[in-house]
C-alpha cells in the first residue's frame, strides 16, 4: 500500500515518526509520506527535522519513507513561493491543503497550488471543471481521501477526474493510529467515490508512478 498524505505530532498529528511508521510497517504498507501542516511559520524547522529524521533512520525501515509538508490554509497568492521554498529545503513532496468543504480554505487555493505544481492537491473539495482539467494538463494528483470529514466530495472529484483525464490518489490523511488504512479499507472508500471494481487499481499505480519520479536517500537507490 502507498499512503502520500500523513501526519504526525509535528503537526496535529498524535504519534510521533517513528511509532507511525511501525504502526504504517504492521500495517503492510510499502510507501508513506510524512507531510505534516506546514505554512510560512514553521516550513523550515518542519522539513529539517523530519528529513534528518529520514535521513538518520531510513536504512533501518522495511518502508519506504518520502518527507514532505502540507502547505494548509496558506494565502493563495502564497502557494507558489512557498512551494519552491519547500522544495529548495529538500522537501520530497509537496501536497496542498486544498478547498475541502469542511474548513473554510480560501477561494482560489485549489487554482493556486496546481498553478504552482504541487504534487497533490489534498481533498480538492468542489473543484471546478476547469481547474480539474487543468491539474490534468499540469500533471497535479487530485486526491481521494479516506478521512470522513474530507471525504464527503470524493465522489464529485473521481468523477471530474474521468471526465478530464486527471490523475487521482488514495490518502488516508493520517493523524492517529485508527486513521491507517487496510487493503479492504482503501477498495471500499475507492468503490464509494465511483470508481469500478477493476479501474480503482489504477489509483496506486498513480500514487507509484509518482512515487518513482521522487528522489530519496541512498539507502532507496
Amino acid at each position: 500500500m502507498i499512503d502520500l498524505h500523513m501526519h504526525t505530532f509535528f503537526s496535529d498529528g498524535v504519534l510521533g515518526p517513528a511509532e507511525l511508521i511501525r504502526r504504517a510497517e504492521n500495517a503492510g504498507y510499502s510507501v508513506m509520506a510524512i507531510t505534516d501542516h506546514a505554512d510560512a511559520s514553521n516550513l523550515e524547522p518542519v522539513l529539517e527535522r523530519q528529513l534528518a529524521f529520514q535521513a538518520e533512520t531510513a536504512a533501518y525501515l522495511r518502508v519506504r519513507l518520502l518527507i514532505g509538508l502540507e502547505l494548509t490554509h496558506v494565502p493563495p497568492a502564497q502557494v507558489g513561493r512557498l512551494t519552491e521554498r519547500a522544495r529548495a529545503l529538500g522537501a520530497q513532496l509537496v501536497v496542498l491543503h486544498g478547498e475541502t468543504v469542511s474548513e473554510p480554505v480560501a477561494p482560489g487555493t485549489n487554482r493556486a497550488g496546481i498553478e504552482a505544481g504541487v504534487d497533490i492537491l489534498a481533498h480538492p473539495g468542489l473543484i471546478s471543471e476547469e481547474d480539474a482539467a487543468l491539474a490534468a494538463e499540469r500533471g497535479v494528483r487530485l486526491e481521494i481521501t479516506s478521512r470522513p470529514s474530507h471525504a464527503l466530495t470524493n465522489g464529485h472529484v473521481c468523477a471530474l477526474a474521468r471526465s478530464c483525464g486527471a490523475k487521482t490518489v488514495l490518502n488516508s490523511d493520517s493523524h492517529a493510529p485508527g486513521d491507517l488504512l487496510t487493503p479492504r479499507r482503501r477498495e471500499q472508500v475507492a468503490l464509494g467515490a465511483g470508481y469500478g471494481p477493476d479501474e480503482w487499481k489504477h489509483l496506486d499505480e498513480s500514487a507509484a508512478a509518482l512515487v518513482r519520479g521522487i528522489t530519496t536517500p541512498r539507502s532507496f537507490a
